[in-house]
């Protein structure tokens, strides 16, 4: 009963999504209550995991089912923020559900589904159960990016399946050949493996298993060269589902990624082969999504492309765990600020996107024109968003990368935060270049573009998050350093 307690953030979302699935089956007449059984099971999970930090981790964390699943700071940190994510695309995707008035309670058990897919992801210490939740989380993705009608969605959901499956074949045979190394595939068992002595006979087998988690764990994260899908998936896949995958799955993909890296190949065996590596990734990711990304007339291309520019602001702190003293808790305590900032900002660009396009039917750049004046909150919410994204002082987008390229420099890694820092400002012609269309755009339509309350609602808690922790960032930056923490006992 300790095990299911441990897991219960997970299984209240689990629940809500069966029920979800029971209401709309059995009593088809109550479907608008569908959206609030979800949060309602988004709730019950974060106040569940609100009881377990209030209580003492002993003595770094609690373990359940032979050790392949923990609660400790570093998962409860995701799950807050995954439970955030989705509460607030569950808001954002209320109105386009009714639209479509089709598969409605198939589509919020889904979302349902992904968030707990991603919840254990975080919490995982083990290759089998890392994997079990990473399709638990995928296979669900890969159906709501086809969920549209249209051509375009359906290829977005054939294109992620099929990148997806590859990566899964990658990262399934890295595993293999890191348990045939290590003879174990508990990341504690892995990590004290590759510290021993024996482990510079099997060198090449760790390495190039190494290599392939990379790759595997590469797509998820959306960093070159495993980044084919992301444009075309964001611009094809319904918005609301598109905000979840640039934003979700990422993050998820970041949590176990630090935790296997750390905690399984963080001796000086293969640290400095992957931090270098990760370090020639986030310089490519970064150049190559922004200079794609100044060239794009669609919106949610244009977001698209920066996501992948965005992931190689991620790997810096990655990068910058095998540097310097402090190499554990401020390279990765950067990741958990960088995602739980990226969420905020990222879901609140795109909510405000899901609003525009609904109502003007096109995603394309030209048509935000003047927007001011057919709807100031949502462009006033837009702008505020972008500029985030770009990093601009004061905001929380600012805070993150000031803390990120700060742990860059310890690590010795100045050459690539030169490379993020000249990035940063390519990326601010194109998010500014939105930003002015939005006030400045000859559009003269002044039809007003009304918002619904639930998209009202999902902006407005995006937008204060992203106000709050950019005035207020202690909070935000102490409980990634915090989490970090965990992974160094």
């Amino acid at each position: 009963m300790n095990g299911i307690d441990t897991v219960g953030p997970q299984l209240s979302v689990l629940g809500a999504a069966g029920l979800i699935l029971v209401v709309d089956a059995l009593m088809p007449q109550h479907r608008r209550m569908l959206p609030f059984i979800a949060l309602f099971g988004l709730i019950v999970s974060a106040l569940w995991t609100v009881s377990w930090v209030g209580r003492d981790f002993a003595p770094a964390d609690i373990t359940t089912f032979d050790g392949t699943f923990s609660l400790d700071q570093y998962s409860a940190f995701f799950y807050f923020v995954f439970v955030g994510i989705t509460a607030t695309v569950v808001l954002a995707s209320i109105d386009w559900v009714n639209r479509e008035g089709r598969g409605q309670g198939e589509y919020y058990a889904l979302v349902m589904t992904v968030c707990s897919g991603l919840m254990f992801l975080s919490a995982s210490r083990d290759l089998i159960t890392i994997f079990l939740s990473l399709e638990l989380s995928s296979i669900p993705q890969y159906i709501l990016a086809g969920w549209g009608k249209d051509k375009r969605s359906s290829e977005a959901g054939i294109k992620y399946l099929l990148v997806g499956a590859v990566a899964s074949s990658l990262l399934l045979y890295g595993m293999a050949l890191l348990y045939g190394a290590t003879g174990t595939t508990l990341l504690d068992g892995i990590g004290a493996y590759v510290a021993s002595p024996e482990a510079e006979a099997n060198r090449g087998l760790l390495v190039l298993a190494m290599v392939l988690l990379m790759a595997g764990f590469g797509f998820k994260m959306a960093v070159v060269p495993f980044q084919m899908w992301v444009p075309d998936v964001y611009q094809g896949a319904p918005t609301p589902v598109a905000a979840f995958l640039s934003v979700g799955s990422k993050g998820a993909a970041f949590a176990v990624v630090v935790r296997v890296f750390i905690v399984a190949l963080g001796a000086d065996l293969l640290s400095d082969d992957w931090s270098m590596i990760f370090a020639i990734l986030a310089a490519v990711s970064m150049t190559l999504g922004n200079v794609m990304a100044v060239s794009q007339t669609d919106i949610k291309r244009m977001l698209g492309y920066s996501s992948i520019a965005q992931a190689g602001n991620f790997l810096i702190g990655l990068a910058a765990v095998s540097g310097g003293d402090e190499r554990f808790t401020l390279g990765a305590s950067g990741v958990l600020l960088f995602v739980a900032a990226y969420a905020f900002t990222n879901l609140g660009a795109f909510v405000a996107v899901i609003a525009i396009s609904q109502r003007i039917g096109s995603d394309q750049i030209k048509d935000y024109a003047g927007m001011w004046r057919r709807s100031p909150v949502l462009a006033l919410g837009l702008a505020f968003c972008l500029v985030s994204l770009t990093g601009i002082p004061p905001t929380v987008g600012f805070w993150a990368k000031l803390y990120i390229f700060n742990a860059g420099i310890r690590a010795d890694l100045g050459w690539l935060v030169i490379i993020g820092v000249l990035n940063s400002v390519v990326s601010a012609y194109y998010y500014l270049g939105v930003a002015r269309q939005l006030f400045t755009g000859g559009d003269e339509s002044t039809e007003r573009v009304p918002t619904s309350p639930s998209i009202s609602l999902s902006l407005g808690a995006a937008t204060l998050g992203v106000l709050v922790f950019s005035i207020i960032p202690m909070p935000l930056m102490s409980a990634a350093r915090d989490a970090a923490e965990v992974l160094t006992k």
